[in-house]
């Protein structure tokens, strides 16, 4: 097995972990989460780059890269869709109003003892949850992808990823990493009684990169389905 090779396993391994770190109610561990997350998305990167660059490019790794890409997505992807809330599963058009008391967000942060911590994206329109739909569009492409993938492998063809599906990769983990960052501030921020326009115009923007990152990972994610579709295989 080469570096590249090494390096997504590695990945592999370190999905569970980041998957765990959420769950605990303290916002250092939230904010390792958030440093393994880039650690290991960052490494996606560089194993890919270099294996392409050093000509260690094989089809072993070309199996073993998307497999890890989506371990990590789903591992991900349960913390956040039980942390940030389901609120409004339906529609994104229709966000709960904001509530601001005194430079602190209300309904945001640990909720109490026995009850789950909620951190719904807090925007300058309105506070949104993540649709439960959201998640079942991006996890299901994955999935078919994978089983896709393993499929055409089964026929003696190797199918990577494609620019476009590099490019929603991309947008994915701009959501995750900001996702994650906002678990961690809000706790500390109840922790440590964080307060004022600062500390909003935070939440604002986090959320903001959020939503928008969100519905452009969701836009690219048919995209890409639909040109993997339209290939023409071997």
């Amino acid at each position: 097995m080469n570096l590249p090779n090494a390096l997504t396993v590695g990945r592999i391994f370190a999905a569970p972990v980041v998957a765990a770190l959420p769950f605990i109610e303290r916002w250092d561990l939230r904010l390792f989460a958030f440093v393994l997350f880039l650690v290991v998305a960052i490494t996606d990167y560089y194993d890919g780059k270099l294996a392409r660059t050093h000509g260690m490019v094989t089809d072993l790794g070309k199996l073993l890269d998307p497999i890890a890409d989506k371990l990590l997505l789903l591992a991900t992807f349960v913390p956040m869709f039980i942390l940030v809330g389901s609120r409004n599963s339906l529609s994104l058009l229709s966000p709960d109003p904001v509530t601001v008391v005194n430079g602190v967000i209300t309904g945001v942060g640990p909720a109490g003892p026995g009850v789950h911590d909620v951190f719904p994206y807090v925007t300058p329109v309105g506070v949104f949850g993540l649709p439960w739909w959201i998640i079942a569009v991006v996890l299901g492409r994955e999935a078919f992808m994978t089983i896709y993938r393993l499929f055409r492998a089964s026929k003696g063809e190797i199918i990577s990823a494609s620019r476009m599906g590099k490019w929603k990769t991309g947008f994915q983990w701009t959501w995750v990493g900001a996702t994650f960052f906002w678990f961690a501030a809000a706790t500390a921020a109840a922790q440590y009684h964080w307060t004022g326009p600062w500390w909003v115009g935070f939440a604002y923007f986090n959320g903001t990169v959020n939503i928008v990152s969100m519905v452009v990972a969701v836009i690219l994610t048919l995209y890409s389905q639909l040109l993997y579709l339209r290939r023409p295989t071997a």
